[in-house]
């Protein structure tokens, strides 16, 4: 069965930082695409961030340069630093698998997402 436990959410001050946790069950992230998406009030779900099956990496132009995707294929987890985060970050934050090796394929499972809330 698989399932995917996001951890490491939280409130942070503007330019602050977290790293979000993605845990996964029930297959190995070293076989699939990975990656997170995010969900602000009233606003459609939005692509972050995702990392191929090898490690290739592809962000949204409104978070390149400040978060970065990793995996760890022997702990079997995915995680997001952010960086310089500012209150437009302020969302619910989402892991996902991919059927395939990266974004190009369909997303078949999610988490239960991480609140992230950036405030002074």
């Amino acid at each position: 069965q698989v399932q995917l436990v996001e951890s490491g959410g939280g409130v942070v001050q503007p330019g602050g930082s977290l790293r979000l946790s993605c845990a996964a069950s029930g297959f190995t992230v070293s076989s699939y695409g990975m990656g997170w998406y995010r969900q602000a009030p009233g606003k459609q779900r939005e692509f972050v961030a995702a990392i191929t099956q090898s490690g290739r990496t592809n962000y949204a132009d409104s978070v390149t340069g400040r978060f970065t995707i990793s995996k760890d294929n022997s702990e079997n987890e995915v995680y997001l630093q952010l960086n310089n985060l500012n209150s437009e970050d302020t969302a619910v934050y989402y892991c996902l698998k991919f059927s395939g090796l990266s974004w190009t394929s369909s997303r078949d499972y999610w988490g239960q997402g991480t609140q992230v809330t950036v405030s002074s």
